[in-house]
C-alpha cells in the first residue's frame, strides 16, 4: 500500500463537494455515511480523510 498524498485528497473532496453540494452538511459522521453512497472509496482512512476535509468546506461556506 503506497501513502495517500494530502493533494490528492483535497482535490477528490473539492471536486465531490462541488459536484453533490446538497448532499453534504457539517456533520462529519452523516458525511462519512452518503460519501460511500456517491462513490466507492477504496479504505477507512481515505473515507475519513476525504469526508474529513468536506465537512471542513462545508462549514467554510
Amino acid at each position: 500500500m503506497g501513502r495517500v498524498r494530502q493533494k490528492d485528497i483535497k482535490r477528490t473532496a473539492v471536486e465531490l463537494y462541488t459536484r453533490h453540494r446538497d448532499k453534504f452538511g457539517k456533520d462529519f459522521k452523516e458525511n462519512r455515511d452518503r460519501l460511500s453512497e456517491v462513490v466507492r472509496v477504496q479504505g477507512k482512512f481515505m473515507r475519513n480523510r476525504i469526508a474529513g476535509y468536506i465537512t471542513t468546506l462545508a462549514k467554510k461556506g
